[in-house]
C-alpha cells in the first residue's frame, strides 16, 4: 500500500491528533464520485489517463481501482478494461426462492444443474436432517442465474427417505419449493440462516464470472416445517460484488408505522430500491 498522504483528518478516538489519509483513498472517492455519474456499463478511463489526471502514478489508480472492483463498484474485465457495475441485487431475509427473489425484482430467474446425486449422512449432516447416520441424502448443486447472469452456487441437502423420487419430480417442477409443496405436501415455515463471507476459490470463480480470492457471501440455511421437522440444508455461495441482504428489524413491543412509498436507497443510488419498515422507539 502506498504511503503517499494527501490529507488529515481529525482522529475520533484522540482529541487533537490527525489521521492520515493515503492518496489512493482520495482517488478512489473520487472514482467512485465519476462512476456514479456515468450508466452502469459505461467504461472508466485507461489507469495510465487517470495517473495523468489525478497527477499520480498507475500503482496508486490500480490499487484504488481494485478496491472499488472488490466492492462491486466497478466491473473489470480482462483485456477489455474496467466499466462501471450494474447495480447491486438485494435479497430480503426471508423463507423465499430465488425465483421469487429474482421475479421480485423484475429479473427472470434460471437454474443450471451442476450435480445431483446421493451420498451417505454424516454426523453433521444426519443431526441437520433428523436423519440416522449413513442415511442416504440428496445432494443438489446448482448455478443461480438472473437474467443470464450468475448469482450464486446453491448446494441443497435433502433425506432420500422422506422425498424419494425427488430427483425426477425436479424435471417437472424447476422450483424445488413447488416440488416439495405438490408432491409431498411440504410447506417451509421457519429457517435459521447464517451469513459469513469467505473468498472465492478457483471453480466458484469461474462459475461465477468473477476472480479468484474475491470476496464471496456465504450462506448457511437450515429449514423447516411448520411442525418444526427438518426439510432441507442448503449451502449457498453469493458474488458478494453483485448482491447484499436487507432484514427489517422489529424491537420487541415497538410500534410498527408501514410507509406506503419506497424510502431513499439505503446506501446510496443504484441499490435496487428496497422498502422498509419504520419503527418506533429505537
Amino acid at each position: 500500500m502506498t504511503t503517499d498522504v494527501s490529507s488529515a483528518h481529525p482522529h475520533p478516538g484522540a482529541p487533537g491528533r490527525t489521521a492520515r489519509v493515503p492518496k489512493y483513498y482520495r482517488i478512489k472517492q473520487q472514482l467512485l464520485t465519476m462512476a456514479e455519474a456515468l450508466q452502469p456499463g459505461s467504461a472508466m478511463p485507461a489507469e495510465r489517463l487517470l495517473a495523468v489526471r489525478f497527477d499520480t502514478s498507475r500503482t496508486t489508480v490500480r490499487q484504488a481501482l481494485q478496491e472499488l472492483v472488490g466492492e462491486g463498484r466497478l466491473n473489470r474485465i480482462q483485456g477489455k478494461g474496467t466499466f462501471v457495475a450494474q447495480p447491486k441485487l438485494y435479497r430480503t431475509l426471508q423463507l423465499t426462492s430465488h425465483t421469487e427473489d429474482m421475479r421480485a425484482q423484475g429479473l427472470t430467474p434460471a437454474s443450471q444443474m451442476l450435480d445431483i446425486g446421493e451420498v451417505p449422512a454424516d454426523e453433521r449432516l444426519a443431526g441437520l436432517l433428523g436423519i440416522g447416520i449413513g442415511e442416504r441424502v440428496l445432494r443438489i448443486e446448482r448455478l443461480r442465474l438472473a437474467s443470464g447472469d450468475p448469482m450464486a452456487i446453491e448446494t441443497t441437502h435433502l433425506s432420500v427417505r422422506r422425498f424419494p423420487g425427488l430427483r425426477h419430480s425436479l424435471a417437472t417442477y424447476p422450483s424445488l419449493y413447488t416440488a416439495l409443496a405438490e408432491v409431498y405436501g411440504v410447506h417451509l415455515a421457519e429457517a435459521d440462516e447464517t451469513i459469513e463471507t469467505a473468498l472465492s476459490t478457483p471453480r466458484e470463480a469461474q462459475l461465477l464470472a468473477t476472480d479468484v480470492g474475491l470476496p464471496m457471501l456465504l450462506l448457511s440455511r437450515h429449514s423447516r416445517d411448520a411442525q418444526g421437522t427438518p426439510v432441507e440444508w442448503v449451502r449457498s455461495v453469493y458474488r458478494g460484488s453483485r448482491y447484499k441482504f436487507v432484514a427489517a428489524l422489529r424491537r420487541p413491543g415497538g410500534t410498527v408505522v408501514r410507509r406506503t412509498t419506497a424510502p431513499p436507497a439505503l446506501d446510496g443510488p443504484g441499490t435496487g430500491g428496497e422498502r422498509a419498515t419504520a419503527l418506533d422507539g429505537l
